[in-house]
């Protein structure tokens, strides 16, 4: 059974292209287009990784991935952020809880690098 990953991500087209470069290399992809659909995702879903946008309308990937940290009991999710902003998130980021940040646009090969070293580990 393939691995699971959340898109958090407010743009369609973006998440779209982001489920169609994960999908082509072998992920299961379940969407979220704010703060608030991720942690339902989350719940819903239990996806083994999610990309989580900083910056969404409604619930920001702040406030999401903190939500989502207070629902573990056992395992740490990995959470990947993203974000347009550059490394000025990375601090905010990883101090709520995210794992590592990546830059807009996204480098898919760096992120198949990085979601691997995840889900292999």
């Amino acid at each position: 059974m393939p691995y699971t990953i959340l898109v958090a991500e407010d743009y369609e087209d973006s998440r779209m292209l982001m489920k169609f470069q994960l999908e082509s290399v072998g992920y299961r992809v379940i969407e979220a287009a704010d703060g608030y659909q991720a942690v339902e995702q989350t719940q819903k879903e239990h996806p083994d990784l999610i990309l989580m946008d900083m910056s969404m309308p409604s619930l920001d990937g702040l406030a999401a991935t903190e939500r989502i940290r207070a629902l573990e009991t056992k395992t740490k999710l990995p959470i990947i952020a993203v974000t347009a902003h550059g490394h000025q998130y990375i601090d905010r980021a990883l101090a709520v809880g995210c794992n590592e940040l990546i830059g807009k646009p996204v480098d898919f090969e760096l992120l198949e690098t990085m979601i691997n070293s995840y889900l292999t580990a």
